[in-house]
């Protein structure tokens, strides 16, 4: 009986090890596509994600979903605004990482968790524990530390951080699995993006084709590099505890952050390296603090069921601890958007 269980978070963790390792390592990737610029390639990647993933629903025929959402007007204005969001943060990243930002686009899914507890507070007037407004508050110095570092606001990092924190929020109230999102949120963006490619055709500056077929293949793969990861991250996500997966998330900027420096060769002056240690800082604190939480809702648990076994309580009894510690609005908004890392 144990066994299987034990086989199930081993298969659980691979994937998820492979799906943040693939978000990790997506900088090698995005400068194999130049010359196409930044635009190019992301019109590319929405259309190729579509087809890619009507190909992977076509396979599991996993369609009904569709029919009850286009009867849905509320949650098809969620799509489109989880759709535009998105498609600020794709954007953002692949020219920030062809234009020489690796470290700073890392360091926008480092911050991410932080802005989304900000929001949290701001957008859904929700209180925070001691230990998480001294994360936001150390995270808030980093921003200030990093601004003198770099000479002005790390506007990359901060563009990725709350585009991608919206993003959760909104797919919180959509309230779809990864794969039927990205498929909804692709089929959107698809007919904007092919415009765009067609007119770039026809203004002889798109580069597929006329860089041969190598380059146009690569331009293609933008839709397996874009779902691959996700079909990963489903098959971790039904197979290991969501803090599990909220620890592997940091896998991802932490390859991005060493690719950036040891790879790309970018400059790190000692007060990018304080405002990077803030950062940390402030993420070891509230991932110590989520953690702790965690144990101490399960332990209430352990109790609860030990005394159900002596006591019986009627249903409706108070006192009855719930199964695992109530989420906030913002914190399960991050837990949905971890399942579409940009």
């Amino acid at each position: 009986m144990t066994g299987k269980p034990a086989a199930e978070r081993r298969i659980g963790l691979l994937n998820g090890f492979a799906a943040y390792g693939m978000w990790g390592l997506v900088p090698l990737f995005w400068p194999l596509l130049k010359p196409a610029g930044a635009v190019e390639i992301l019109a590319h990647r929405m259309v190729w994600s579509l087809v890619f993933v009507a190909a992977a629903l076509a396979v599991i025929r996993r369609w009904a979903w569709i029919g009850e959402l286009v009867r849905q007007p509320r949650r098809l204005a969620l799509i489109t605004v989880a759709a535009a969001v998105i498609t600020v943060n794709w954007g953002v990243y692949i020219w920030s990482v062809n234009s020489g930002h690796v470290v700073e686009a890392s360091l926008g899914y480092f911050i991410n968790p932080l802005v989304t507890i900000a929001m949290g507070v701001l957008l859904l007037k929700e209180r925070l524990r001691p230990v998480q407004w001294a994360a936001v508050g150390i995270g808030a110095l980093a921003v200030v530390v990093l601004t003198v570092g770099y000479g002005r606001p790390p506007w990359i990092s901060l563009v990725l951080a709350f585009s991608f924190a919206t993003y959760g929020l909104v797919k919180k109230k959509v309230n779809l699995g990864g794969v039927e999102s990205l498929a909804a949120e692709t089929a959107i963006q698809f007919l904007p993006a092919l415009g765009y490619l067609v007119w770039l055709g026809s203004q002889g500056e798109s580069t597929f084709g006329a860089e041969g077929a190598g380059h146009a293949l690569l331009l293609a793969a933008t839709g397996i590099v874009t779902a691959l990861p996700l079909v990963c991250f489903g098959a971790a996500a039904i197979r290991v505890p969501l803090s599990t997966l909220g620890l592997l998330q940091y896998l991802a900027p932490v390859f991005q952050f060493l690719l950036g420096i040891l790879y790309f060769k970018e400059a790190m002056p000692p007060e990018r390296w304080a405002g990077f240690a803030l950062v940390w800082l402030a993420l070891t604190l509230l991932t110590w603090d989520a953690l702790r939480t965690a144990r101490r809702a399960a332990r209430a648990l352990s109790g609860h069921r030990a005394g159900a076994d002596d006591t019986t309580v009627p249903p409706g009894a108070g006192g009855a601890v719930p199964a695992t510690a109530p989420l906030s609005e913002a914190e399960a908004g991050a837990a949905k958007a971890l399942e579409t890392k940009p």
